[in-house]
């Protein structure tokens, strides 16, 4: 399914009608610090993970 120009122009209206145009920056700029979070979150993780198997602690038991 592709949205086209007039459905992408008739979503941002009513968001406009639902959010004013006061809020909009405040849910841009939330929505900016989400998405930021998520992917410094996801390479934690990866470090975490790395960290982990290097110390003995990936699950795997030493004989």
């Amino acid at each position: 399914m592709h949205l086209g120009f007039y459905e992408l122009l008739v979503i941002l209206a009513i968001v406009v009608l639902l959010f004013g145009g006061t809020k909009l920056p405040q849910l841009g700029q939330a929505l900016g610090r989400a998405v930021k979070g998520l992917k410094s979150g996801l390479k934690g993780g990866d470090e975490i993970v790395a960290g982990d198997e290097k110390k003995g602690l990936g699950g795997e038991k030493k004989a």
